[in-house]
């Protein structure tokens, strides 16, 4: 659970609740968002998880709550918070982790006039620094969730690809996204026609663990991401986020 909300979910997590380099939050005024998505986690086949996304014009929240037996093991909260320019140009993000007594935030400012991201990753319990780094990116990049958003507007046909640029502060690459093929895909919310699309961005392309990732999204206008499915090595193994819910203003 770990690597699913620092690294990926970040698919859609690697989450934070602060705002830095910033005045305010854009929610402040708007504080009903333009999409809310909730997805299920599904791992070794017992429910493992909630995943809650909400989205505005410039910035995407995401929350990961650990459920059933996780919880017993231990509980996670973390919470994730993205800023964007021009759409999909992330200019700074937060992700707050609070996971058993383990209580971290790690801090991405994307500096467009550098042309660098800074990463920084501080222990809450002892106002510690724990890790910095940074990578040169291009003017206009996006973290995970802003490539998911860019990725759901590309509408990609089966066999065509596209490149993302995508960066989670420590890395940085052109992230390959190929559309698959056409599924259906089963969900609390009915059947779903969708188009299966296997994005590059584990085996040290953005995150260093070795797997595979796939999203499914919806064969219509909105393309809503109706599953993923992120398959890792040993200890986590196949780990699924099926939609549940969405809502939109």
């Amino acid at each position: 659970m770990r690597f699913l909300t620092g690294g990926l979910l970040a698919t859609l997590i690697p989450a934070g609740c602060l705002i830095f380099g910033q005045s305010e939050s854009f929610t402040a005024g708007n504080p009903e968002p333009d999409e809310k998505l909730v997805l299920g986690v599904e791992w070794r086949l017992i429910r493992a998880g909630i995943v809650t996304i909400e989205k505005w014009p410039f910035e995407t929240t995401v929350k990961l709550e650990s459920a059933g037996i996780v919880s017993s093991l231990m509980k996670i909260h973390d919470e994730y918070r993205v800023h964007f320019e021009d759409e999909h140009c992330a200019t700074s993000s937060v992700m707050e982790s609070l996971e058993g007594k383990r209580h971290h935030e790690a801090d991405v400012t994307y500096d467009r006039n550098l042309n660098h991201a800074f990463f920084v990753e501080r222990d809450l319990a002892d106002n510690r620094v724990l890790k910095q780094a940074g990578i040169d990116i291009p003017n206009c990049v996006a973290d995970v969730t802003g490539a998911v958003s860019k990725l759901r507007g590309l509408n990609l046909s089966v066999g065509q690809s596209a490149q993302i640029p995508v960066s989670d502060g420590r890395k940085y690459a052109a992230v390959k996204v190929t559309a698959l093929d056409r599924e259906d895909v089963k969900t609390p919310l009915g059947v779903f026609q969708a188009i299966r699309y296997e994005t590059d961005l584990m085996n040290g392309v953005v995150y260093t663990r070795k797997g595979d990732v796939w999203m499914w999204l919806s064969d219509d206008a909105r393309h809503l991401p109706v599953q993923i499915r992120l398959r890792t090595t040993f200890p986590i193994s196949t780990v699924t986020l099926t939609l549940e819910k969405e809502e939109h203003r």
